[in-house]
């Protein structure tokens, strides 16, 4: 028999879209949020020569810096208010799981419920400072230092510019913080997820420019272009089949009597997902292997031995393209054992009389979890791999725009999901909601 929720997306309609007040709220105010975020990409730190720091993106040949370009909407080129976007926070955060996987006071406040979360919250809101006080700060000095064809990136170096520069980089930073915050209460899907994605989305009419430019000119043949764009389609429909991919564990709760009636012996599954870490390892990969080239970029060539290790580590290149992958299913590994405790898991289900049936309760359940969760994780490292190396080859070897990588990719296609299922859930709730109340007045008029 089906579900209330299946029966009610069977009968769903567009006209209950219109009815939904609160989820058009909801939706005028993600919308208004992230304009609010797109004219703040566009407002620029004084003091700093925009030309020279587009001249340094050029020389550092994409590098770290041009993958946070990518993530910053290109606020970061244009060196503007919020041009460390909003990854000090998501770095935080991710710092605040590990350290609450490790340390175990931090563990207990995990534990307690919508109170620890807060706590959590507000521990991951100060390491968000810290980390942006560091970032804004470095970034300052080294501003101080490019100089390009057309002069210095800082007109008036100093202690003035530093401390200016900092403060208006951290508050910019802490306020789309506080707006991703707001998205997610008051708005659809994850707000710091969202202004990622609406920033990566923002270059990629410019991204397709590019693209026909390099057909127009004859650096490309126009086959190559359709080909490359029925491709970008195909790997699209393959992250979203991965990314919804599960492995369906079956639970079972055994029957219990309270008085003169029984309750229990329902039969229900446990979803694990094939890629429970995300786009979390490639963004740490890329990350790690991209810093010799933006360290040469910003001394503009640097020392012989740490150029040869960027030319060696440069886009399409064989130790790269190694490097990469193995750095790409270490980190899966990694972040699926911090997001996901097999042991805490079988406490759990051995504390609410649940069990997988032909396995005991306790640790048997948690090997059984480690053992199944091990192997999909091992498709799910693959498909990482795939998805990110892919885009590679096509941006090394045929000048393919830095905007279509698999890591872009996978969280354009990621959070849309996300998104779309939110806004599901909220006009299915608005649907049942209808349902109760006009079973109460038929109830009433009997």
């Amino acid at each position: 028999m089906a579900s209330v929720a299946e029966q009610l997306a069977a009968n769903f309609d567009i006209g209950a879209f219109a009815k939904a007040t609160d989820l058009k709220k909801r939706i005028w105010f993600t919308l208004g949020a992230l304009i609010v975020y797109r004219i703040g990409t566009y407002i620029p730190l004084p003091g700093v020569n925009p030309a020279v720091m587009a001249e340094l993106l050029q020389r550092s040949g994409g590098g770290i810096l041009g993958m946070f370009n990518m993530f910053s909407g290109g606020a970061l080129g244009r060196m503007t208010l919020f041009a460390l976007n909003i990854m000090p926070y998501i770095t935080a955060s991710i710092i605040v799981q590990m350290m609450a996987a490790a340390i175990p006071s931090l563990e207990a406040l995990r534990k307690e419920g919508e109170s620890g979360r807060k706590t959590l919250n507000q521990y991951t809101r100060y390491l968000t400072v810290v980390i942006a006080l560091f970032q804004s700060y470095g970034i300052s000095v080294g501003l101080e230092g490019v100089h390009g064809t057309m002069g210095a990136a800082v007109s008036n170096p100093g202690w003035f510019f530093r401390l200016s520069t900092t403060i208006m980089l951290v508050g910019g930073t802490m306020f789309l913080t506080w707006l991703g915050e707001q998205i997610t209460d008051r708005g659809i899907g994850n707000g710091s997820s969202l202004i990622i994605m609406s920033g990566i989305i923002a270059n990629m009419p410019q991204a397709l420019i590019s693209l026909l430019e390099l057909g127009r000119t004859g650096a490309l043949s126009t086959v190559f272009i359709i080909f490359f764009l029925v491709l970008a389609v195909g790997v699209i429909a393959f992250i979203v089949f991965m990314e919804r991919a599960q492995r369906r564990v079956v639970v079972r709760y055994p029957k219990r009597q309270v008085g003169n009636r029984m309750f229990g012996g329902d039969s229900t599954h446990m979803p694990l997902k094939v890629n429970t870490s995300g786009v979390i390892p490639p963004i740490f990969a890329s990350s790690i292997l991209l810093i010799p080239a933006t360290i040469t970029g910003f001394s503009q060539g640097g020392s012989s031995w740490l150029a040869r290790i960027a030319a060696m580590l440069g886009h399409g290149q064989p130790l790269y393209m190694v490097i990469y992958a193995a750095m790409i299913v270490f980190f899966t590994f990694f972040y699926t054992a911090v997001v996901f405790n097999p042991e805490e898991t079988a406490d759990n289900l051995k504390k609410y009389g649940g069990f997988i049936p032909g396995i005991r309760p306790g640790s048997a359940t948690a090997q059984y979890f480690d053992y199944v969760l091990t192997r999909i994780t091992v498709v799910g490292a693959l498909y990482l791999v795939v998805v990110c190396l892919l885009p590679e080859i096509l941006i090394s070897y045929y000048a393919m725009p830095f905007y279509f990588g698999g890591t872009s990719l996978i969280i354009i296609v990621s959070v849309t999901m996300d998104t779309v299922t939110q806004i599901q859930s909220h006009l299915l709730a608005h649907q049942y909601e209808g349902l109760i109340r006009k079973a109460r007045i038929k109830g009433r008029g009997r």
